[in-house]
């Protein structure tokens, strides 16, 4: 089955934790064993996997991120967004989860994450449940 969800981001670099989305997209789908693949159609976002117990996690990622690539760098790009579009390629654009029982299989301190790296925007994302 195919979902697609919409989010909405309010800054320039964000991470938005997708994790209850994709489960409910899982249990909507209603199949118990197979895989996930979520993926983002954005060349200047992306999607990863880490820790979602403690959010200061996400946000050293995003500050660690932000001082590796930074938004002004004399890139070449002309519409200003070079870092977005390097940030996008370094976390990849999707992930496969495995689905067991009808739940994603995560680790306990495990979320899914939207990247956003060139907002605030709209933006999409796909979910595709097969078994």
């Amino acid at each position: 089955m195919f979902f697609q969800e919409r989010i909405a981001t309010s800054e320039r670099n964000a991470f938005v934790d997708v994790t209850e989305r994709v489960k409910k997209a899982v249990r909507e789908s209603g199949i118990r064993d197979g895989t996930a693949l979520v993926f983002c159609p954005h060349t200047t976002a992306g999607v990863t996997i880490n820790e979602n117990a403690d959010p200061d996690v996400a946000e050293d990622i995003r500050r660690k991120l932000s001082r590796l690539v930074p938004q002004r760098e004399g890139y070449a790009h002309s519409e200003g967004n070079s870092d977005a579009h390097i940030k996008a390629s370094l976390l990849g654009p999707s992930l496969s989860l495995i689905v067991h029982e009808g739940h994603p299989l995560l680790g306990t301190w495990q979320g899914v994450y939207f990247c956003e790296f060139d907002g605030p925007r709209e933006r999409s994302l796909y979910i595709k449940v097969t078994g």
